[in-house]
């Protein structure tokens, strides 16, 4: 990366920066891209078999019960805590205005 690519980031990014600065962030830029470069010479067809890219390293899979009909607790006896109702609903204040 050129000092006139760090001025050029530097300017998309509205960013005002010292000489000092344009010569460090040139020096890590260059680092970091150094690295990447490393990592594209990483072997990732191990005996020739490719390896697929991932979002996770371990297979997701959702764990759901059957949905099965089952009892349940009677509603008289789950309104009974309630603050309030009205006829077999819980009544709650409005929120809305008209």
């Amino acid at each position: 990366m050129t000092r006139e690519d760090v001025e050029h980031v530097a300017m998309l990014a509205r960013l005002g920066l010292s000489e000092a600065e344009k010569e460090r962030f040139q020096r890590e830029m260059n680092q970091i891209l150094d690295a990447f470069g490393a990592l594209q010479q990483v072997e990732t067809a191990p005996g020739g078999h490719p390896v697929e890219p991932t979002a996770h390293v371990v297979p997701l899979q959702n764990v759901l019960r059957s949905d099965e009909v089952r009892p349940s607790l009677p509603r008289e006896e789950v309104l009974a805590n309630a603050p309030d109702t009205e006829g077999e609903f819980f009544k709650v204040p409005r929120i809305l205005e008209e």
